[in-house]
């Protein structure tokens, strides 16, 4: 019979983007590993053949990503297998691309405030997925109208959020234009269980008319102002210092006059 090996556990997907990686343990000694990749509907993939590793990419098997897949995960030596040797093997978890894969952070490609309004423009996450001219699909081209995303903004030093939803590619909010503002975007898909908001995008902020005093607050402003204080201060000092010695001089001139009129 098939000696009995260990076999896989611990074994979890990880996708981002419908990018989807098995992980398993253990690391495997004197004997290798072998993926399948079970679909409800669609034939066994092979992925991984002999592989000493404990992870596997398996994105181009789970290619309808609308179906639900289990991983076999079979322990093999590497000597190869008789037909009628069925090899000891672990079973994953159910894993559905569509409803489980982790939205990615979208892309902020422009974002200005021109008085009173915000605009961002932002770009979808791509997948490994290729159209057949070799560009990559868009998170949107497999979501569709399943797909939205949303824009947290604030203003800067506040922690008080606002958000805004679009389908599209932009966001246009009517903001304060005396103060600068904070955002991030996120994609969300509402019609799922779990998993339902993405990864959040790089947080930017806004610079309109950004002063010192916004900068640094408060502290700079007294520090400056105690500068001032003791600048103004040492010129009066100065000034009248000068004066006294202006008018001292001035005297003992006049008695010096004086007296050589008296002689």
């Amino acid at each position: 019979g098939y000696p009995e090996l260990p076999t896989a556990v611990n074994i979890t997907w990880s996708s981002i983007n419908f990018k989807t990686i098995l992980q398993w343990q253990p690391k495997p000694s004197d004997y290798f590993y072998t993926v399948e990749i079970h679909g409800q509907t669609s034939d066994i993939k092979k992925k991984c053949i002999m592989t000493s590793e404990t992870e596997c990419d398996v994105t181009d098997a789970l290619r309808n990503v609308r179906e639900t897949y289990t991983a076999h995960i079979l322990s093999v030596l590497s000597m190869g297998m008789d037909n009628y040797e069925e090899p000891l093997y672990a079973v994953s978890e159910e894993f559905t691309p569509y409803s489980q894969t982790v939205i990615g952070k979208p892309e902020i490609q422009n974002y200005t405030q021109k008085g009173s309004q915000l605009n961002v423009v932002f770009k979808d996450p791509l997948t490994p997925y290729k159209f057949p001219n070799g560009s990559f699909q868009s998170i949107r081209e497999i979501f569709q109208h399943d797909l939205e995303y949303k824009l947290y903004y604030w203003k800067d030093r506040s922690s008080g959020k606002k958000d805004e939803t679009t389908k599209s590619h932009q966001f246009e909010v009517s903001v304060d234009s005396t103060k600068n503002y904070c955002f991030y975007v996120q994609g969300i898909v509402p019609s799922r269980k779990e998993n339902r908001n993405g990864q959040e995008s790089m947080v930017l902020c806004t610079s309109v008319g950004k002063n010192i005093l916004d900068e640094y607050g408060a502290e700079v402003f007294i520090i400056i102002a105690v500068v001032a204080i003791a600048v103004i201060t040492l010129a009066i000092v100065i000034s009248v210092c000068l004066c006294k010695r202006k008018k001292a001089r001035a005297a003992r001139a006049a008695r010096e006059k004086e007296l050589l009129n008296d002689i």
